[in-house]
């Protein structure tokens, strides 16, 4: 039946979203501040106190494995307490970590107290994502490029707030995230309207369960393995860089609003004019070359801004057409595959930042992009080889109002 209410297709329609998708979208947003907002005081960390680029990468590695395994407990929460509560524990979780990092007089507590927070993220985007999806105005791709323009923003907005906190202290950031998730903590609990528990509870054995089906574990294996690319480029660019946290979080702010642009605007061009498949094995290919170029020219900041910044374009391409793919992947409910894609891509989060690290210290400072690049070109061959699993077209077009009020119960809009 046809109804006024009725999404359409048309891309306009994205930014047409119920009032609490809004409310999500902006948590998102702050959430997503989280990762840039370190990245710029990673090097003055290190010489504060005396860590080397490996130990002071392990504030990524603990984060990023604890949010991976962290993803398998999510969708068990989340089915039994609701969505909102979930998120709200979520963020109150990020509030704690951040502020008690911000206090650490040792690198070991700091990589500790992240841990703690991976913990809280894990928790709210997991849920967020799927929350989002379900709840759209839209189709699911509208609703993974909404997600991915959150995304965006947040790490594009973090690395110039953190840079510019970094450069009063290294601990302010810390104490800026905690501070904005206290905004987001309260636009959540008033502008979310409550989402009883789903009337199936998920056991913490179905994402590891929906990684039988091949076209999920080709997507979670891709990801991993261009995850290491990725955080190789967060986690190590900082340090041949060598400039202070205000320089560092204006270049990630480039790197970060390209990263935006494009995955709200370029990535829905290249799946229409060359298709999902095509398009993520493209964007893949270009940030293997870009990373190997910043190994080649790792002495050059000039080389290296460019490589960061472009680097975006890549990432922003890939992050939303992969997720977009993860969504239609298996016969699974969305929140299922979510948690199950998480856990693997994760893993290459937690990996990369520490053997980038050691590998700059051991043997130069090419090195940790020369290992992202083979990562990526790993993910590549992985995805070439088991795209035939995917659909090779969009995801389906849109959700039944019935399924908007299922997650969102008494949302006026």
């Amino acid at each position: 039946m046809t109804s006024p209410a009725t999404p359409s297709t048309e891309s306009p329609s994205m930014w047409k979203q119920p009032r609490a998708v809004w409310a999500v979208a902006f948590a998102c947003v702050i959430a997503f501040m989280g990762i840039g907002l370190v990245d710029p005081i990673l090097k003055p960390i290190a010489d504060e106190l005396g860590a080397s680029p490996s130990e002071t990468s392990l504030l990524f590695t603990s984060y990023m494995a604890v949010m991976g395994v962290a993803m398998l407990i999510a969708g068990f929460i989340s089915s039994r307490i609701g969505a909102k509560r979930t998120l709200l524990a979520g963020l109150a979780l990020i509030i704690v970590f951040s502020a008690l990092a911000g206090m650490s007089d040792s690198i070991g507590a700091i990589v500790g107290f992240r841990a703690g927070w991976g913990l809280g993220n894990a928790l709210f985007v997991a849920t967020a994502l799927s929350t989002i999806v379900v709840a759209s105005a839209g189709s699911v791709g509208q609703a993974v490029i909404f997600f991915e323009a959150a995304l965006g923003l947040g790490i594009a907005v973090g690395p110039i707030v953190g840079g510019q906190l970094g450069a009063i202290s290294w601990r302010a950031p810390f104490f800026g995230v905690a501070a904005l998730m206290v905004i987001a903590i309260v636009v959540t609990a008033f502008l979310l309207p409550p989402t009883p528990p789903s009337g199936r509870h998920t056991s913490l054995a179905d994402p590891i369960r929906a990684l039988k089906h091949p076209g999920l574990l080709t997507v979670a294996l891709t990801a991993l393995f261009y995850n290491m690319g990725f955080f190789t480029l967060l986690a190590f660019a900082p340090f041949p860089l060598d400039m202070g946290a205000s320089q560092v979080g204006w270049i990630f702010f480039g790197w970060g609003l390209l990263l935006a642009i494009s995955s709200v605007r370029t990535a829905p061009w290249l799946q229409r004019r060359f298709g999902t498949i095509p398009s993520i094995l493209g964007a893949l290919t270009f940030f293997a070359a870009d990373l190997a170029m910043m190994a080649l020219f790792v002495e050059s900041t000039t080389v290296l801004i460019i490589g960061i910044v472009i680097a975006g374009a890549f990432l922003g391409v890939n992050n939303t057409l992969i997720t977009e793919a993860v969504m239609g992947s298996a016969p699974v409910e969305r929140s299922v595959a979510s948690s199950a894609y998480s856990f693997v891509r994760f893993s290459g989060g937690a990996v990369a930042p520490w053997a980038a690290g050691r590998l700059g210290e051991e043997v130069n400072m090419s090195a940790p992009f020369w290992m992202g690049t083979i990562a990526v070109l790993i993910g590549v061959a992985i995805f070439a080889f088991g795209s035939r699993h995917l659909r090779p077209g969009p995801a389906p077009t849109a959700h039944s109002a019935t399924e908007g009020e299922a997650v969102l119960v008494g949302d006026a809009d």
